[in-house]
């Protein structure tokens, strides 16, 4: 409740509390079995307050390729993901760490940072670089050691020394080329294929998961509104925000729970 443009009193279920001074500190829409359903939300808005639409960050990608599935539970180390936006000819990301196969698509931490960038109506593409240390002409000279090793096996048979067990049917349909192509056989152009394949398997984005699978909720109370001093509102003289609340959100490695730390601290102190 508030009183001439400041903070009366605290309205609870089991009555009334009279105070001068109220931390809103409810959380985004991410992990609702916590109790972040969004209520924190509703309050700002009953306060005056501008609310930024909320949506999922850090949350894994849903392809629209259905292949994945079949690959669900496999982890890539090292690799490097690249993002484009449609029509744009500059990578809008690009990282090398893990990511993880799912039944939906991918996940796993270059996954979720890359999901920060994704915008509801813009259309985008990835690739995984399976291995980003590797120049082309590198993997290629790399593909002649193998081969010469496996000449007299089958092409599916070949790439045990190169990629993940799951992967290689995967990557042997991809690629086009026959799978019970003697090694020996394979044309210098099927070759560079594979290579190019290797280098960057092409997937394609549909959209994202739930915000409730999110890690953290982008989107929230608009920070033009709020003092970045205080963290009081600059609206209702007693009302201070803190956490995910906010219109704030970061990328994976301990930015989100910092902002929650560091607001957090700053609305309690100036209480």
């Amino acid at each position: 409740m508030t009183h001439e443009g400041g903070i009366a009193a605290l309205r609870t279920q089991e009555g009334e509390l009279e105070c001068d001074a109220v931390i809103l500190a409810t959380g985004g829409l991410s992990y609702p079995a916590t109790g972040s359903t969004g209520d924190g939300y509703r309050m700002a808005r009953e306060a005056g307050h501008t609310v930024v639409e909320p949506r999922p960050s850090l949350v894994p990608i849903v392809t629209r390729e259905s292949w994945p599935q079949r690959a669900m539970g496999l982890s890539l180390r090292n690799v490097a993901l690249t993002m484009w936006r449609e029509g744009d000819r500059r990578p809008l990301f690009r990282e090398q760490g893990e990511l993880l196969f799912t039944h939906f698509g991918l996940s796993g931490p270059l996954v979720l940072t890359a999901s920060t960038l994704i915008r509801e109506g813009e259309s985008f593409s990835l690739s995984i670089d399976c291995k980003p240390a590797l120049t082309p002409q590198q993997l290629d000279a790399r593909l002649l050691r193998d081969f010469s090793e496996f000449s007299n096996r089958d092409f599916s048979n070949a790439l045990d020394k190169l990629l993940p067990k799951k992967l290689i049917p995967i990557v042997v349909e991809l690629s086009g080329i026959p799978p019970a192509a003697k090694v020996h056989s394979l044309t210098k152009e099927q070759r560079k294929r594979l290579v190019e394949l290797v280098k960057g398997i092409p997937l394609t984005v549909q959209g994202l998961r739930p915000v409730e699978e999110a890690i953290v909720t982008a989107g929230g109370i608009s920070t033009k509104e709020v003092d970045s001093r205080t963290m009081q509102s600059k609206i209702v003289k007693g009302l201070y925000f803190a956490g995910e609340l906010l219109d704030l959100d970061a990328t994976t490695g301990g930015f989100n729970l910092q902002i929650a730390y560091s607001t957090g601290f700053l609305a309690g102190a100036s209480v």
